[in-house]
């Protein structure tokens, strides 16, 4: 017999595997930008907030790089707002 799952386990769980998949890109460039921050922010995130995370995250890591950048302009179905809070927390972290 299985053990229910309550809704603690399964955001615990989703936290973690946003928190490896952050530092985890692809390119290393983007797993220092996404790594720290979900460390720092992902244990006190809500569902939304995680699910926000997620969306970003499936952006390719060219695209997002370019953006944390500044290279080019954020596209209208990215969450600017959320992606102002990461580039923020990497701007803090670098000193910039």
């Amino acid at each position: 017999m299985a053990v229910p799952e309550t809704a603690g386990e399964h955001i615990a769980m989703r936290r973690k595997r946003l928190r490896y998949r952050a530092w985890h890109r692809g390119t290393r460039e983007m797993d220092l930008v996404l790594g720290p921050f979900a460390d720092a922010h992902a244990d006190a995130f809500d569902a939304a907030e995680l699910d926000r995370l997620e969306a970003l995250m499936e952006e390719p890591d060219t695209d997002l790089l370019k953006w944390v950048l500044g290279q080019e302009p954020v596209p209208a179905h990215v969450d600017g707002e959320f992606l102002a809070l990461v580039v923020a927390d990497h701007k803090r972290r670098a000193g910039v």
